[in-house]
């Protein structure tokens, strides 16, 4: 897709969130990366998308550039990442996700609470 269209930082979030429901993560990944202004809900997406399908370590890569980045995440960025923790290899990732839930008084939101 390079019709313009990601440089609109909803419908581009738009086209990643539906390259990710396909299974197309590369191609998530190709909108995500050429979109020239991203917000949180743009970076919970795609760490969703990843986490959705099965690319956990991937999610947390993302989560770290988005903290490089100056980005704060969202609610729904640590739900993702909680999500993400899908194997061995990703438990001491997910004891970090808790602990900035934690700090960040996320603990007790329903919602987090309950991916907790």
């Amino acid at each position: 897709v390079d019709s313009g269209f990601q440089s609109d930082v909803v419908v581009g979030t738009a086209i990643v969130s539906m390259y990710c429901k396909c299974g197309n993560i590369d191609g998530a990944r190709r909108i995500f990366d050429k979109m020239p202004e991203r917000d949180e809900v743009s970076w919970a997406t795609m760490i969703s998308g990843y986490a959705q399908n099965g690319y956990g370590l991937e999610s947390f890569a993302l989560f770290k550039r988005m903290k490089v980045e100056g980005v704060n995440p969202t609610k729904i960025t640590f739900i993702s990442l909680l999500n993400a923790c899908d194997s061995p290899e990703t438990l001491d990732l997910g004891k970090l996700v808790h602990d900035h839930i934690t700090e960040n008084e996320l603990e007790h939101d329903i919602v987090v609470g309950n991916a907790l």
